[in-house]
C-alpha cells in the first residue's frame, strides 16, 4: 500500500515537472508551420462555440439592405481583405497564418456554402467584435463602430446570394476603399 502511494505522490510531481520542461525547452508547436497540438481543434473550438452560442445576438439591429451590404464592403475591403481576400483572389498573408484565415468568398469544398454565410449574422458578428484567440483573428469593437461591425457581417452572411452591385464593385476591387488607398494596393494574390 506504501509503494503505491508513493507512486501516486511521484506522479503527481513528476508529471508537472515534465510538462513544464516540455513548455520550457521549446517544444511546444508555437511556430505557424508547426504541426498543430494533439486536440488543439477540439481544445479551442469548444469553448469557442459555448461563448458564442451564450453572448450571441440573435438579433441584428439593423436590416440588411443595399445600403447595408455596400457599407460592408468598404469595410471589408478596408479591414478583412488583408487575411481573408477577395473573390478569385486568395489572401497572400491569410494563408499564411495558423490555422489559415478561411477564404469568405469562396464556397466551401462541400456544399454551396460560401464563407460564413451558414453562420448567424450575430455570430460572425461576435467574432469581428471579439476575436478569437489563438487565430490571429483580431477584435475590432475598438476599431470599428457597432454599426460598422453589423454592416460587415451582415454583407458576409449574405456572401451566398446575389449583392448589389455597387456592393460588387467594391469587393471586386474596382472601386477605392474608404480609407482612401486604392483597392488595387489590397494584398491579395494576382488572379491566375
Amino acid at each position: 500500500m506504501g509503494r503505491f502511494i508513493l507512486g501516486i505522490v511521484i506522479g503527481i510531481i513528476l508529471v508537472p515537472l515534465v510538462v513544464l520542461a516540455y513548455f520550457k525547452f521549446g517544444k511546444v508547436p508555437v511556430a505557424v508551420n508547426d504541426p498543430p497540438f494533439p486536440n488543439e481543434k477540439l481544445v479551442t473550438s469548444v469553448p469557442l462555440e459555448a461563448r458564442i452560442d451564450r453572448e450571441v445576438v440573435k438579433n441584428p439591429p439593423i436590416q440588411p439592405s443595399e445600403d447595408t451590404f455596400v457599407a460592408g464592403a468598404h469595410i471589408y475591403a478596408d479591414q478583412c481583405a488583408v487575411c481573408h481576400g477577395f473573390h478569385g483572389k486568395p489572401s497572400v498573408v491569410g494563408t499564411h497564418e495558423f490555422p489559415t484565415a478561411p477564404a469568405l468568398w469562396e464556397k466551401h469544398r462541400r456544399g454551396d456554402v460560401v464563407g460564413v454565410s451558414d453562420d448567424p449574422p450575430g455570430e460572425t458578428y461576435w467574432k469581428v467584435a471579439n476575436g478569437i484567440r489563438l487565430t490571429g483573428m483580431p477584435a475590432y469593437k475598438e476599431v470599428l463602430t457597432e454599426t460598422q461591425m453589423w454592416q460587415v457581417s451582415l454583407l458576409l452572411a449574405n456572401a451566398d446570394k446575389p449583392l448589389p452591385p455597387a456592393a460588387v464593385a467594391v469587393l471586386n476591387g474596382e472601386t477605392t476603399p474608404q480609407s482612401g488607398a486604392p483597392a488595387s494596393q489590397n494584398p491579395v494574390a494576382p488572379t491566375k
